[in-house]
């Protein structure tokens, strides 16, 4: 059994890719599965981004996050939600840096610097001191985001007709990828001195014995399933 040095899990960001990498068995053949597709979902990727902006405006809560002057824009920001369009400016900015990132996680190189960038793209989601905007996003957003994201993405690979194991493949690889993007965004926001092992295991326990019982597990695999299918449906119209 390998030992893992907790502490060094919160302080040594090349230390926590290495076990997170590890865990989830990302690897060679993940990086593979990804350059053999890439080509084919390029061409989705403005698809992507347009679904993607589409759902943050679908509620003031997150679409709020667009209205503060972006880092790196330097046209005039808008001055409130009704203002702000799909087709302003700095929406515009904004989803042509969603567009690199999506593009350079079909083109790697999947090496210790697309590690800091991925970490520097989740950086600057939060009111750290050393970045000059004060967008600070909750991370429910995020990680509603990235599971949309998910979502709309593995919607575009069904709908490539790829041979099954290719699309497995790939399928897999995206997975680990925004997982692993994920934790980048879960280090700026979990703080370790709230989070016990003896949390998951006490008073919380019928919670999750709850959560995990068939009666509650039925209704989320049905609208998991219905999600990806509508997703997938969407796709096939383009």
């Amino acid at each position: 059994m390998q030992h893992i040095d907790s502490d060094k899990l919160y302080k040594d960001s090349s230390y926590r890719n290495e076990f997170v990498l590890s865990f989830m068995d990302f690897g060679a053949e993940d990086i593979k599965a990804i350059q053999a597709v890439a080509d084919k979902v390029r061409p989705l990727v403005p698809v992507v981004v347009d679904a993607v902006y589409q759902k943050l405006f679908q509620y003031d809560v997150t679409k709020k996050h667009f209205v503060p002057k972006n880092e790196g824009f330097e046209g005039e920001a808008p001055t409130s939600l009704e203002e702000l369009t799909l087709d302003h400016p700095q929406i515009k900015f904004r989803k042509d840096f969603l567009s690199k990132y999506l593009n350079k996680i079909l083109s790697g190189p999947y090496d210790e610097r697309f590690l800091r960038y991925i970490d520097w793209v989740a950086k600057i989601h939060t009111d750290t001191p050393d970045k000059k905007s004060k967008i600070n996003v909750d991370y429910i957003h995020i990680n509603a985001l990235m599971g949309f994201v998910e979502s709309t993405l593995v919607g575009g690979l069904l709908s490539l007709n790829l041979d099954k194991e290719t699309e497995a493949k790939a399928l897999l690889a995206f997975n680990k990828i925004l997982w692993i993007q994920n934790d980048c965004f879960a280090r700026y926001y979990c703080n370790p001195s709230t989070i016990h092992d003896s949390d998951v295991t006490g008073a919380s326990s019928g919670f999750l014995q709850n959560l995990t019982s068939p009666a509650s597990l039925l209704p989320l695999a049905i609208g998991v399933v219905a999600g990806a299918l509508g997703v997938w449906y969407n796709f096939r119209r383009f």
